[in-house]
């Protein structure tokens, strides 16, 4: 009797044992400490935080969607890494997403880090299981491969600053190997879909710029680079890379976060803090570039609105009067981040031109003196104006938010939401404001937008349907 007691006993236990291992949380230990930052909680503590105590806050308006920050050791860039989380500190944010290069394993798409925790020497940091599972894609080669982090070193040296600002927070790491067409779209659209319903997270781009070249080339290199990403040009970043001109070796992270942070309304980037590492060693021979940026969602102000009004009108009268465009010397960061208008010429109440760009692809201040020039003489709805016309003509600048895909058309909201539409080759487009002026209800602002396009008016029921909101300056 006690001898099955014994074989009982001996069961129990190790049916407890083989329980307990397998419900073990799974842990990524750290695959750079001691080496990029510090082993040692303490001193850790120490570093980090004294970055952070001597980088600046100064306020920057608008929501923060993204921060970009770089990855070398921290003796060469963490002082520039803590300008960027220094913008974090006082924001309660819950979930970060990561997104790094690859710079150890060769693979395709995209690997995702989907259950446990993450640790450094100051803790552990769970891992948002449910957020990370809802990354993970066959068809767009969106995969859990665990190796592809086992020395990467791209998303590890952020956490210690993660854990220093943020409170009660999970990460879901992500990093971009060879991604294909269909990793890009995937997971910018579920990454959209994820902020865009949760203000409490946030994505982290890891980069640094330029490698190896000397300190004044490398200056001119990331400038560009850095020009391109404040003007949340993701089309100049993709040519400066394609030709050399500047250099990113998390060029994928960044692209990827631009894109989403484009899509949730993202309207400029801001360079926190700029340095290389001849800053830091005084090697200026061989040097690595750095930048702390972020990417804001920020409304014009009313100073930025008059001048934009004032630049329409200059044009259209310069143009309509003398036949030219005068240059201009734009200094204010936020007007020359990239923007789409449509500007509209009335006199007496009627239409007289109205002509804009639906894509962020210039500059908002050349989209206004563009779209101010082709207003006035390129609408083929009506005679280009003459000086008789600008007696008493009124100029009105809409400024356009990103284009939304519209799931449900009882979504549209007369009087804030503008539709655009595309079936094959046509598409149209309609102001907010048109449908609030003619009091039209959505049915018939379905279908004006139909005859817009030059189709049947009930052509919308079949047709790629898109909102998107406008800022209006008259």
């Amino acid at each position: 009797m006690n001898y099955k007691k014994s074989l009982l006993f001996a069961a129990c236990c190790l049916l407890l044992t083989v329980f307990f291992i397998g419900c073990k949380e799974h842990i990524k230990e750290p695959s750079v400490a001691g080496a990029f930052y510090p082993a040692d909680e303490n001193n850790l503590k120490v570093m980090v935080n004294s970055f952070l105590y001597r980088s600046e806050n100064r306020p920057v308006a608008g929501r923060l969607i993204a921060i970009i920050s770089p990855h070398a050791g921290y003796e060469y860039s963490g002082s520039t890494a803590a300008y960027a989380y220094r913008h974090l500190a006082e924001m309660n944010i819950k979930t970060v997403i990561l997104i790094g290069p690859s710079h150890h394993a060769a693979f395709n798409g995209a690997s995702v880090y989907a259950k446990g925790s993450m640790k450094t020497p100051i803790g552990n940091i769970k891992i948002d299981e449910k957020i990370a599972n809802s990354l993970i894609n066959e068809k767009a080669i969106v995969s859990f491969y665990p190796g592809a982090f086992d020395k990467e070193h791209s998303l590890e040296v952020q956490l210690p600053f993660l854990q220093q600002v943020l409170k009660d927070f999970k990460i879901v790491p992500v990093l971009i190997g060879s991604p294909s067409k269909e990793t890009f779209e995937h997971l910018t659209e579920k990454l959209t879909e994820i902020l865009s319903k949760n203000e409490k997270a946030i994505i982290i781009a890891s980069t640094d710029l330029s490698h190896y070249h000397d300190y004044d080339t490398a200056v001119k290199m990331d400038k560009k680079i850095i020009d391109a990403v404040e003007r949340m040009s993701i089309e100049d970043v993709e040519r400066y890379l394609i030709t050399g001109e500047a250099e990113l070796c998390g060029s994928y992270p960044v692209i990827f976060t631009m894109a989403v942070a484009r899509r949730l309304g993202a309207t400029n980037g801001v360079l926190y803090r700029y340095a290389n590492s001849g800053d830091i060693t005084n090697d200026r021979s061989r040097v690595v570039g750095y930048a702390a940026m972020g990417l804001y969602k920020s409304t014009l102000t009313k100073e930025e609105k008059e001048e934009l009004l004032l630049l329409a009108k200059n044009t259209i009268a310069d143009f309509v009067l003398h036949g030219k465009v005068s240059e201009v010397d734009v200094k204010n960061p936020r007007l020359k981040a990239n923007g789409a208008t449509f500007v509209t010429i009335r006199k007496n109440g009627d239409l007289k031109g109205c002509i804009g760009n639906i894509q962020p692809v210039m500059p908002l201040y050349r989209s206004v003196i563009s779209n101010a020039v082709s207003s006035c003489s390129k609408d083929p709805r009506f005679p280009p104006m003459n000086s008789e016309d600008m007696k008493d003509a009124e100029v009105e600048v809409s400024v356009l938010s990103p284009l939304e895909p519209l799931g449900d058309v009882k979504n549209i909201e007369i009087g804030r939401h503008g539709l655009f539409l595309v079936k094959g080759q046509d598409s149209g487009l309609l102001l907010p404001q048109v449908a609030e002026e003619n009091r039209w209800d959505r049915n018939i602002f379905l279908e004006q937008l139909s005859i817009k396009a030059g189709l049947p008016k009930d052509s919308w029921k079949t047709a790629q349907l898109y909102k998107f909101t406008v800022e209006i300056i008259r």
